[in-house]
């Protein structure tokens, strides 16, 4: 059995108490042989001591310097040295490193998304049908993916490759390493595809038969009205958020509207709210939040509706006027693409990775000159960022354009507390994807910074575009299935 730790006296004077510090300790001491016998061989930590860090590394040298000669006198490189790099380790029972495993960014730049993993190793007498490798492996792809990453890369010797296959990995390219070949694998991150595929995916079929928008603004972000100058947007708040955060799902209803309206050009000029309550003093609660954005941004709540006893809802529809309403699908294969957002805030409370709150600090200047930045640069094609996140929203643009998208990576404007895969996928707060011209002007949005960072291309879908090069697919195909516009 292994050690246990002893404490000298209890409170109430009596003998010395051994505490185990482990849950096969106490199941060794409850005599529950059956349930101790099914637990399995080793568990995976990461490493958090220079002893554990050391018995690692002591692993790597024994392999692949004794045992393999890749390396003379040691293994080590600059990974090993950067801060970021994340050990993970394999322990048995006894508490013995028996394997491990290294993954962290790529580059000496930020961390754009892009990690590799590498120096996987198992010692001599734990491999084999303890399944140790496999399992450091399936915990890299998740610590990476748990980290935002969107590109997770390992150079793997060629007798590994089917291992990795096995584990969902696909072959890139061979690749020599220390002399020796080896085979460019990747780890297929679905997260930008798989939020596209949920939120937008079910709206081409579902409808098709309504024809909304009208020609040359299906799927766009508002409607304009036959007729007149008058744009129209509305957009429901999730339920669940209504019910537990009703301030912020006010003022959300009203931050979404009015960004709607912005990506056509339009200028709001008045809400409408339909709200729906368990009682009075939770709706007293969500039109706080209202009030409070439709005071911040100056755009006056015309009526409404609202409903006691029901289950949580909310719905605002926006209206705006512009005679010159700008397409979300007007943009042309050679179009630069250009994001603009608003960087200051942060991740709202209890929405970390999904919600960036960058509006609520802003004065109305500074949320107006938000407002009217693409009325004022006038882009060949417009959408602000919904929830799709920035990379499926510009399929959004991209498919109603008839074309494909290039995001360059490195060249996204982000906020520092946040990670590529948050930032790509999450609800910004403020943030326009613009296409134009190459050269054109950038948006005069205030407080908000924009990048040029992407092009349009024949095709369908979104590309990932790294400095390397390399290009990944986001998106394969269409995101709405609604088509061009």
């Amino acid at each position: 059995m292994s050690r246990v730790q002893v404490e000298s006296q209890s409170l109430d004077g009596g003998r010395a108490v051994a505490v185990p510090d482990r849950p096969d300790d106490i199941l060794a001491l409850l005599g529950d042989r059956s349930t101790l016998a099914r637990l399995p061989g080793f568990r995976i930590e990461q490493a958090s001591t220079a002893a554990e860090s050391a018995a690692y590394r002591q692993l790597r040298r024994d392999a692949f310097v004794h045992e393999q000669g890749l390396f003379e006198g040691h293994d080590l490189d600059d990974r090993d040295d950067d801060p970021r790099t994340v050990v993970l380790v394999a322990r048995d029972r006894a508490g013995t490193v028996v394997g491990g495993v290294r993954l962290g960014p790529v580059g000496d730049g930020a961390d754009i998304g892009w990690w590799a993993g590498g120096r996987l190793v198992v010692a001599p007498g734990a491999r084999g049908l303890r399944g140790i490798g496999p399992a450091l492996v399936r915990a890299a792809c998740a610590r990476a993916e748990a980290e935002g990453v969107l590109r997770f890369d390992a150079t793997v010797q060629v007798q590994g490759e089917v291992l990795f296959k096995r584990l969902g990995w696909g072959r890139v390219r061979p690749v020599t390493v220390a002399g020796a070949p080896h085979v460019l694998m990747r780890w297929p991150i679905g997260r930008i595809a798989g939020q596209a595929a949920v939120t937008k995916a079910a709206l081409g079929p579902l409808l098709a038969q309504l024809s909304p928008g009208g020609s040359g603004f299906v799927g766009d972000d508002g409607a304009p009205v036959p007729g007149t100058d008058v744009i129209a947007a509305c957009d429901a708040i999730v339920p669940s958020m209504v019910e537990r955060d009703p301030e912020w799902a006010g003022w959300c209803s009203v931050l979404v509207n009015v960004n709607d309206l912005a990506a056509m050009g339009a200028s709001p000029v008045g809400l409408l709210d339909a709200l729906g309550a368990r009682d009075a003093a939770h709706a007293a609660r969500v039109l706080a939040g209202l009030k409070r954005a439709a005071e911040a941004y100056a755009v006056p709540v015309l009526g409404g509706h609202t409903q006691f006893g029901v289950p949580a809802a909310l719905s605002v529809t926006a209206l705006g006027r512009t005679n010159r309403p700008v397409p979300g699908g007007g943009g042309r294969p050679g179009h630069a693409v250009r994001l603009t957002a608003d960087l200051g805030g942060g991740w709202r409370a209890g929405y970390g990775g999904r919600q960036w709150d960058s509006t609520t600090h802003r004065r109305t200047d500074e949320l107006r000159a938000m407002l009217g930045a693409v009325a004022a640069a006038r882009p060949a094609a417009a959408k602000d960022v919904s929830m799709a996140g920035a990379a499926g929203t510009l399929g959004m643009l991209a498919e109603a354009s008839g074309c494909r998208a290039v995001l360059d990576v490195a060249a996204v404007p982000r906020p520092g507390e946040a990670s590529m895969g948050d930032w790509l996928t999450c609800f910004p707060g403020f943030a326009m994807l613009t296409a134009d011209e190459p050269g054109s002007a950038p948006l005069p949005a205030g407080p908000a910074e924009g990048a040029v960072c992407g092009e349009l291309t024949s095709g369908q879908g979104v590309g990932l575009r790294w400095p390397d090069g390399e290009i990944t697919e986001a998106v394969a195909g269409s995101v709405t299935g609604m088509g061009t516009a």
